[in-house]
């Protein structure tokens, strides 16, 4: 597949930054089109076979990371941080579901973010808003806000950096039995975590049965960690582009998962379009204005074949909509025998902007859209296939809420993030946790389905 650079984005190329110099974005593309790529098709069908499993009710997609990704913060620390989290949330997750769990990082290319204004005012100066590390910086400077086509550059070298570190990362410490051992710390110490005490002791029991019988039925030993950013800056995406000369086909080698966001899925917008012609597994997120007629639309392009685990609809309703708009769309999927993997994004329809100009989360309307998720599925006999959040390693106070019980008022002791906030270590766990017991009562209940 050719590069095709979008030089100057044109009506129906939503979310394209209007690079300033033409003849360096071309010459970023060239360099990026004759690089290697950063991950290779072999993986990405696994991970096609893992969600497929997802999508038939047989695992459970864990999706999780930064908002957005800066070049500062790749650090060793800093992944190794998220990781370790993303790895505790698992080993809850796969007690609670019985079944597997796919663990999939928002990271190694999360470097780019739509914006819903192109332009941001202070103080009577206007400048470009900023989009994310790979585009521009984001002091308020005419400097640094210009958008930059050398930071797509960057965007892969760091990419490489942070995958090296996640493979790294699978090899020594991404043993889910250990990362029980860290949770076991955190109901210790965590103001909140007697609650879960009783859950912990029984995931406790039931690892030490199967490490005694020599099985693992979960799948509680599964290292592999995938990659995926949203598919946004389209000339990045085209440059990484490669045919596999094992399969034959093409595919986007910037990620794993790639998914195309709510700004972005026009059908027949470029989006859609290009992420037609790659064999990755794909996701869409679908907002509360989605209709069902759209998501017949989204399997049509992007899954012709009909392939459990190719798509992915990632629903971001918030809280006070997703009982209400989301049956329609898995009833008109059901109706027409369609296969495609169901998770829940309690992030980012639940956002609200502090006092102090800070954008933050109340834990509580974050559960409560995952506990509606999985009402819905359960009405419908359906499988609720997993959670994508936004979280991060680090004691952040991002988000209102949760075990440390973070109020409006301390977010500006450690609000740290680049675009949206994030749940820290201890509100993703208690997220976990929740979502486990949910999981478990509907275990208990009434048979369900696969759609």
């Amino acid at each position: 597949m050719e590069s095709q650079p979008n030089h100057q984005p044109g009506p129906r190329t939503k979310q394209q930054p209007p690079w300033p110099d033409t003849t360096v974005l071309r010459s970023v593309v060239e360099e990026l089109s004759t690089a290697p790529p950063l991950v290779f098709g072999q993986e990405c069908d696994q991970l096609r076979l893992q969600l497929g499993a997802v999508a038939q009710g047989r695992a459970f997609l864990l999706q999780g990371g930064d908002c957005a990704e800066t070049f500062a913060g790749v650090t060793a620390d800093g992944i190794r941080g998220k990781l370790r989290t993303l790895l505790q949330m698992a080993v809850v997750l796969t007690y609670g579901a019985s079944v597997p769990v796919v663990k999939v990082g928002r990271l190694a290319g999360q470097f780019a973010k739509p914006r819903s204004s192109p332009m941001e005012s202070r103080d009577g100066t206007t400048l470009p808003s900023y989009r994310g590390d790979a585009v521009n910086g984001p002091a308020f400077t005419a400097g640094d806000r210009t958008p930059d086509p050398r930071r797509m550059r960057t965007m892969y070298e760091k990419s490489a950096v942070v995958l090296n570190l996640v493979r790294a990362f699978a090899l020594g410490d991404a043993d889910l039995h250990r990362a029980h051992t860290w949770n076991q710390g955190f109901v210790a110490d965590s103001p909140g975590g007697a609650r879960y005490a009783a859950l912990a002791e029984e995931i406790d029991r039931a690892l030490a049965f199967m490490a005694a019988c020599g099985v693992d039925p979960a799948g509680v030993r599964t290292t592999e960690v995938f990659a995926s950013h949203e598919g946004l800056l389209l000339d990045y995406e085209r440059a990484l582009a490669r045919r596999d000369p094992v399969t034959g086909k093409t595919y986007a080698t910037s990620g794993h998962l790639l998914w195309i966001g709510e700004r972005t899925r026009d059908l027949d917008g470029p989006h859609v379009e290009f992420f037609s012609r790659v064999a990755n597994p794909l996701a869409v997120k679908l907002g509360p204005a989605t209709t069902p007629d759209e998501v017949l639309g989204y399997v049509d392009r992007l899954d012709p074949e009909r392939e459990p685990g190719r798509l992915t609809f990632v629903v971001r309703m918030g809280a006070t909509n997703v009982r209400e708009l989301l049956p329609p769309l898995v009833e008109k999927t059901l109706a027409e025998g369609m296969r495609v993997g169901w998770v829940c994004d309690p992030m980012h329809g639940n956002t609200f902007t502090a006092p102090d100009g800070r954008k933050t989360r109340r834990v509580a309307e974050i559960l409560d859209e995952a506990r509606g998720f999985f009402e819905v599925h359960r009405e419908l006999g359906t499988h609720p296939g997993g959670l994508h959040v936004e979280l991060t390693g680090d004691d952040v106070t991002e988000c209102v809420g949760g075990s440390d019980e973070i109020q409006v008022g301390h977010l500006h002791r450690r609000y740290e993030t680049a675009c949206d906030p994030r749940l820290n270590r201890s509100q993703s766990l208690d997220l976990a946790f929740l979502v486990a017991e949910m999981l478990r009562e509907r275990a208990a209940g009434p048979g369900y389905v696969t759609p």
